[in-house]
């Protein structure tokens, strides 16, 4: 059997391109990913980046509110066990895939719970491998394998991450722990500019912390924290230890100067990872146009469409500017509907 859409992914790309191309009786099957150590280090399980955060303020549709009674009337109970009790805050980010996901499967999406490791474009249809051994061939490929934020690596870190460590100011920066709070930025260029300026509408002070005695950044975008009061700069400055207990979160860093050799312990209640982002795409071999970054190009505005015929990719991977929930949902309504439109081209019904 030739799949007509396979989709690689399970964030809001993943299951709005699930949804999309389910609802034009199209079967799509989705990989949503396996259940691996190497994916959970990678933040590449099943559900997306999403799944390993809290509350969800800013994906439309969704306020603050109790949703516990919706959730029980929405998902199965064997999909709900691992979600506690909603005490009135909006949607979070599990709760939110989850329900993406069981509008996906409500309207006939198949879904395999398994990564494709290696796919080849060359052939028509296009022929996937598993982690599990499994092969497949498809007539047109969706990809949505997101992007995985860069940490620094420590396992202090690793222990913090949710309870104060992020990589995301815009999705998390405006929560309640957050505000009023002194909080960290790592890293020296645009990003890391973007995101302090972004947290100083919110935090009582700013820290970047970055490794040089200059910033890689834009010379617009270095002025910018340079001459915002709320923003301290670190310079020559790397966090070795995140501090904190397993009551409060992030309670501060511990920060190495790079040139003395002196340690501080900085009070914060979070820290921000700036460092950027990778596309996911190492499975695909480079059989896709990317850019020096590593995502993969649109050649078209405003269509989904990759270099090759047939694949259409959708959310951040292909997305190093925006980065968002909503916008990955987009792109990946997106690229149904080129998906369904190829299809149609080609008489594949």
């Amino acid at each position: 059997m030739v799949e007509r859409v396979v989709i690689i992914g399970s964030g809001p790309a993943g299951w709005s391109a699930a949804i999309y191309a389910a609802r034009a009786s199209l079967s799509p099957l989705v990989f949503e990913g396996a259940i691996t150590e190497e994916n959970r280090l990678k933040g590449t399980l099943p559900l997306g980046q999403l799944a390993l955060t809290t509350e969800v303020e800013n994906f439309a549709g969704f306020p603050s509110g109790n949703l516990g009674q919706f959730l029980e009337t929405a998902l199965p109970v064997e999909r709900r066990q691992f979600m506690n009790d909603h005490n009135g805050h909006g949607v979070t980010g599990p709760e939110l895939m989850e329900l993406m996901r069981q509008q996906a499967v409500n309207f006939g999406t198949r879904v395999e719970t398994d990564d494709v490791i290696d796919v080849d474009l060359s052939c028509r249809p296009f022929k996937l491998k598993t982690l599990e051994g499994k092969s497949i061939e498809t007539h047109t490929l969706i990809i949505a394998t997101g992007a995985s934020a860069n940490y620094l690596g420590l396992d202090s870190e690793e222990r913090f991450k949710n309870r104060g460590v992020s990589a995301c100011a815009v999705c998390d920066g405006a929560l309640p722990r957050f505000r009023n709070k002194p909080l960290v930025v790592v890293g020296g260029g645009d990003s890391a500019m973007e995101e302090a300026t972004y947290l100083s509408k919110f935090a009582s002070t700013v820290y970047l912390v970055h490794r040089r005695d200059s910033f890689r950044a834009s010379k617009i975008m270095a002025a910018r924290v340079l001459e915002n009061e709320k923003i301290t700069v670190k310079w020559n400055s790397a966090v070795t230890e995140v501090l904190g207990t397993d009551k409060e979160g992030v309670t501060g860093v511990r920060l190495k100067n790079l040139l003395s050799g002196s340690e501080e312990d900085l009070a914060c209640s979070g820290m921000f990872a700036a460092i950027g982002h990778s596309p996911n795409t190492r499975f695909l071999r480079g059989q896709l146009q990317t850019d020096d970054k590593g995502y993969l190009v649109y050649p078209e505005k405003f269509r989904t469409y990759t270099s090759v015929e047939g694949v259409f990719a959708a959310g951040d991977v292909a997305d190093s500017y925006y980065r968002q929930a909503i916008t990955s949902a987009g792109t990946g309504c997106m690229a149904a509907l080129d998906a369904e439109r190829y299809l149609a081209a080609v008489g594949v019904h």
